[in-house]
């Protein structure tokens, strides 16, 4: 199916240069956007602006995008991804990549009203995750022939021109989405290299990179800062005793239970083996504590059963603090939050230990 074309009306020399002027205004705005979009790598940041930059280009109430969640992923996601849509409770927002929607729209390189979208379908109940949403437009993020993700723009403002899409803004949206969705990929290709694949957190190399640059950002701003070091108590008996299988399940439960327990702009990874560590953006020292002792306990109280076994897991964490004035390399706090964790390790394990600072000259406790 291909985009209607209207009958073009013979324009005056006045309004030729006026298109002429917005055309060029709105290429300099592409430009903009795709320098902007490029630039950012975390993927959830970069979904949030495509969002916003959709809303104020189009003048919607409302925008989300359905994506895959990684490359192997069976399928798009609506998730978090969506602003001012409102979501039906009985509704799965999630479409199989197996859904012919999906080759429908990776062929076809154009946008659809959702009237327009129906009439291309026999059986409509297929939709539903789309319906359900109300869209105004709907449109493909490809790259090349490949989808990486549906675009959907909710109620549209009437500023007096009516709610309509021209055939002008419908190719804008299409140039919006394939800097989008190039701009997706390249997030997800990055997303893909610095995350440990078990896990899903992020992976040794890529932590400290990202917590040295936190660390001088937080000097420089006068903000707080922690890292917690964790441990999976007795982590080889599972090995043992049930193999390696079942030492994977505990790892991965543990590593969700860690990241459920934190914010978005905090950041946790897998440090290696049975050892993960967290970094607390703009966090107190209390505050960091309490998000460890919420961790522990929640690990502790998690019902986790493999091949009908019910498995008793904890963990033990040191937590280390930067305070507002301290300049810390990201070594030192790690180390100090590693110290941390021995201590909690030597007085019992499944328990949390504050590390004392160099600034205090000594480390905590009792050995």
């Amino acid at each position: 199916m291909t985009q209607t074309n209207k009958p073009k009306k013979k324009l005056s020399l006045q309004e030729k240069v006026v298109l002429y002027e917005k055309q060029l205004y709105d290429y300099r705005q592409l430009l903009e956007m795709s320098k902007s979009l490029s630039s950012v790598l975390e993927i959830d940041t970069l979904i949030e602006s495509i969002l916003y930059v959709c809303m104020c280009q189009m003048r919607v109430l409302g925008t989300g995008v359905f994506i895959l969640k990684s490359f192997d992923a069976d399928f798009f996601a609506l998730d978090s991804n969506y602003n001012g849509l409102e979501l039906v409770d009985a509704v799965s927002y999630l479409i199989p990549t197996t859904h012919p929607l999906i080759p429908f729209l990776a062929e076809n390189n154009r946008t659809y009203t959702y009237e327009e979208l129906e009439s291309c379908f026999k059986d409509t109940s297929i939709l539903e995750q789309i319906s359900s949403l109300k869209p105004s437009l709907i449109v493909p993020l490809k790259q090349k022939n490949h989808l990486n993700g549906i675009l959907l723009l909710g109620e549209r403002i009437d500023v007096g021109e009516g709610v309509s899409y021209s055939d002008y803004e419908r190719e804008q949206m299409l140039d919006i989405a394939s800097i989008s969705a190039i701009a997706i990929n390249n997030a997800s290709l990055i997303e893909m290299t610095t995350t440990d694949m078990m896990t899903r957190l992020k992976l040794k190399h890529y932590f400290y990179t990202i917590l040295a640059e936190k660390l001088d950002f937080s000097f420089e701003n006068r903000l707080p800062l922690g890292v917690l070091m964790l441990d999976i108590d007795h982590f080889k008996k599972f090995n043992d005793t049930y193999g390696h299988a079942c030492g994977d399940y505990v790892l991965q439960q543990v590593a969700k239970k860690i990241f459920e327990g934190i914010r978005g702009q905090d950041m946790a990874g897998r440090y290696g083996g049975e050892e993960f560590v967290v970094m607390l953006y703009n966090t107190e020292k209390d505050a960091a504590m309490l998000v460890a002792e919420r961790i522990r306990k929640d690990i502790e109280k998690a019902e986790l059963h493999y091949e009908g076994k019910d498995l008793s897991v904890t963990i033990s964490i040191g937590v280390a603090f930067c305070p507002p004035e301290t300049s810390m390399t990201a070594k030192e706090i790690v180390e100090f939050a590693d110290q941390a964790l021995y201590e909690s390790k030597a007085n019992g394990r499944n328990r949390v230990t504050l590390a004392q600072t160099y600034k205090d000259n000594a480390f905590a406790g009792e050995k």
